[in-house]
């Protein structure tokens, strides 16, 4: 009969035991009614800057029947032109030669072997400059100088750096802002962000404009420029982690 007791206080004890393990167990375990997901967002900006150099390529052209008589205009008439444009421009924009060829002029018939009827001598001038209100006085003086043919003129940003930390400074509010709206359709809200990245960008292309090249050496009417502005683009990828419920 003790010997059954015994048995009897053993069996209690060890429910008592496993009983209030169980217990400890109920009351430390985590709440699963809270749920986290992740989402993955890109936002895009696209913000205007207004150009800050003008780069004008124009041509000096001159044709004679001998190559060193096309030659010798042509240094002539490109020396003319360099002075006028750095008497324009001043000391604060750069003129240099960037190109020059001479070549035959040649008449071509069926049958016959080309004639070569003369020479054309191009010597190319480009002008970079700052002050952009100076555009159209620059084409002015070239042309009365002696230049006769306009290439092209670029407006760019070299000082980019601003408009670029602003472009993606908006991408990524625009990224933070979608995460947010997923959240708030979601029942939740953002926790945290995980991960951002820059997923490319977009400096300022050159913005082109054209000049017509027949009324270049007339000073009656000045040359008008419009100068635009340049986009700047930037995209940023953003992972966020939203809690719901």
């Amino acid at each position: 009969m003790k010997q059954l007791k015994l048995m009897t206080g053993v069996i209690a004890m060890s429910l008592a035991i496993t009983t209030g393990v169980m217990a400890q167990q109920t009351t430390t375990k985590p709440d699963d009614s809270r749920k986290v997901t992740r989402v993955s967002v890109s936002g895009d900006s696209t913000v205007q800057a207004q150009p800050d150099t003008a780069i004008v390529t124009l041509s000096i052209v001159t044709q004679a029947t001998q190559a060193s008589e096309a030659q010798q205009q042509n240094a002539a008439q490109t020396d003319n032109v360099v002075k006028a444009l750095k008497n324009t421009v001043g000391a604060s924009a750069e003129v240099k030669t960037s190109g020059y060829s001479l070549q035959p002029l040649r008449i071509y018939k069926e049958g016959q072997t080309p004639t070569i009827t003369g020479y054309e001598a191009r010597n190319s001038v480009t002008v970079t400059l700052n002050d952009l209100k100076k555009v159209g006085a620059v084409i002015d003086a070239a042309g009365q100088a002696g230049a006769n043919d306009i290439n092209g003129i670029a407006f760019t940003l070299r000082q980019d750096r601003p408009a670029l930390d602003r472009a993606l400074s908006e991408a990524t509010k625009e990224a933070v802002g979608k995460a947010q709206l997923i959240a708030q359709a979601l029942g939740g809200k953002v926790s945290r962000i995980v991960e951002v990245q820059e997923d490319g960008f977009m400096r300022p292309q050159p913005m082109y404009a054209t000049v017509q090249s027949a009324g270049l050496g007339t000073a009656a009417v000045r040359t008008p420029i419009e100068v635009g502005s340049l986009d700047v683009q930037s995209r940023v990828q953003l992972i966020a982690e939203i809690e719901i419920g």
